[in-house]
């Protein structure tokens, strides 16, 4: 074998073994998923712990949201626009994907910052008027919302107006939570049925 031919079978054998590497990097190391609406979470992240209730009165933690694709968002019932107009956009994403067929429909879970007036029953009247199959979540006092809000990056105010009236704000993220119960992204709009829909097919497939 000649010098030159000698140097050209090295040469080769280098850039196989560089784009080994190379392929073997990307393979370790996706590429990050791209949403519309969103950050997509890579590692996906565990929640904190939490202990609130339901609608029906019920203990609700981060067991509750093993074995389900989640959708949590944060809000009040008596939220003039926002609110009501986010969780509308959430049935009407979710009854998309139900009617294309899809074998993964996520739990919807509104999350009340407005602990003295969103009681359980309260909920219990509210959330059907979306969907009766989303979850409603609450706490006894305003402080425990708070922190669990506070944990998860969300902000929380509460306004005082007069001696028995109140404002409430609060930022508008959207989290999704796989079935292991971690954190897979973070949703900040803007809000429509379709790029909901398309952004968490791809969340969902990426987590396969």
């Amino acid at each position: 074998m000649t010098t030159r031919s000698k140097f050209l079978y090295f040469a080769f054998f280098c850039a196989v073994g560089i784009a080994g590497a190379a392929a073997a990097l990307v393979w370790r190391h996706p590429a990050p998923i791209e949403l519309t609406t969103g950050t997509y979470i890579t590692p996906s992240r565990t929640l904190p712990d939490f202990s609130l209730i339901d609608q029906r009165g019920q203990k609700f933690g981060p067991a509750n949201l093993k074995g389900h694709w989640s959708l949590m968002f944060f809000g009040y019932t008596n939220c003039p626009d926002f609110c009501p107009t986010t969780l509308t956009t959430l049935a009407a994403m979710r009854n998309g994907l139900r009617a294309s067929g899809s074998a993964v429909l996520p739990q919807v879970i509104f999350m009340s910052v407005d602990a003295k007036r969103d009681t359980p029953a309260q909920l219990a009247k509210y959330i059907p008027n979306f969907d009766p199959s989303f979850i409603g979540v609450t706490a006894p006092d305003q402080a425990t919302i708070q922190a669990v809000a506070q944990k998860l990056g969300v902000f929380v105010s509460i306004l005082p107006i007069s001696k028995d009236t109140y404002a409430v704000n609060h930022s508008t993220e959207i989290f999704v939570v796989d079935p292991e119960g971690k954190l897979n992204a973070i949703l900040t709009g803007p809000f429509t049925t379709d790029a909901l829909q398309a952004d968490f097919r791809r969340i969902v497939a990426g987590h396969a």
